[in-house]
């Protein structure tokens, strides 16, 4: 008889604490820190609010992160296990993150004290909703009583599948993070140049479009969309936003005209991914196209 087992992500799945507890998921906390303050990326914003955090960034105060430590994961998987579950971890893509890394590592240390238990880890090759969408999608197939091995492949199966379209409201929180240079920032800036941005097919963010302003960078994500979309295997499009609800909204009408009757659900982006993309970041996830292979820009 096959054991049963948790699904467990991190801290940039974006996922309410009403939908974790929907869909039966776990997640493990990454880390951010500011001037003296160190905090776990918690996604019910306990400690500091949604727009505590962005507003933080709003004045210029640089936020860092860090990913899931090796022991949080060691402490967590052994504690699944000791109770008779198998783990399934799902995680931040590992061309954004090296928390899947850690994740691996602990599973093969796990794996020779408790040779029963199965630990598998999945690097999603996404962030925010698009993992969350994993995680859901692998929720669904649990209860539908697949094993942990067959939901497992079919995860691995769709998430090529997965798609990011992504604008930003500053183009200096890129620069902070490594993302683009300064000499791209401060020309997009002087422009009003609002990047499109993707998730590729190694898990990075790339620029694919740039678009002057930002109501017509929130219609090319709309257009994109219709192009991609294709609701199969995992219905329904997801987004996110920074501390931007009102142009969420705006995106979202956007795309129920191109695209009328869709399921659409719009959340808070995560502290991990809003520490690098900035406030008034909007991403959009769905299951449609190939991930597409794009340099990283």
């Amino acid at each position: 008889m096959d054991r049963k087992f948790v699904i467990v992500s991190d801290s940039s799945c974006s996922l309410s604490n009403e939908l974790r507890k929907q869909y039966n998921i776990e997640y493990i906390p990454m880390y951010f820190s500011y001037d003296e303050t160190s905090l776990p990326a918690d996604l019910d914003w306990k400690e500091l609010s949604a727009k505590g955090f962005y507003d933080i960034l709003r004045n210029d105060t640089r936020i860092f992160t860090s990913q899931v430590p090796a022991q949080d994961y060691l402490t967590r998987f052994e504690e699944y296990i000791k109770t008779g579950y198998d783990v399934l971890s799902i995680s931040c893509s590992s061309g954004l993150s090296a928390s899947v890394k850690a994740s691996g590592v602990v599973r093969d240390e796990l794996l020779t004290k408790y040779p029963e238990a199965k630990i598998i880890c999945i690097d999603s090759l996404i962030c925010s909703f698009g993992l969350g969408m994993l995680c859901m999608y692998a929720s669904d197939l649990r209860a539908q009583g697949k094993n942990i091995t067959e939901v497992a492949e079919l995860v691995e199966g769709i998430k090529m599948n997965v798609n990011q379209l992504c604008t930003v409201g500053e183009l200096k929180y890129l620069k902070r993070a490594g993302r683009i240079s300064a000499t791209t920032a401060l020309f997009g800036t002087m422009l009003n140049i609002k990047p499109i941005i993707v998730s590729n097919t190694r898990g990075e963010n790339a620029s694919v479009e740039k678009v002057k302003g930002r109501v017509k960078s929130l219609r090319r994500l709309a257009e994109l969309t219709k192009e991609k979309f294709t609701g199969e295997t995992i219905s329904g499009i997801y987004i996110c936003h920074a501390d931007c609800i009102e142009d969420a909204e705006k995106l979202k009408e956007f795309i129920l005209e191109v695209l009328p009757g869709t399921q659409i659900t719009i959340g808070i982006l995560d502290p991990i991914v809003g520490a690098s993309a900035g406030p008034d970041t909007l991403g959009i996830y769905f299951v449609g196209a190939d991930k597409p292979n794009t340099d990283n820009a």
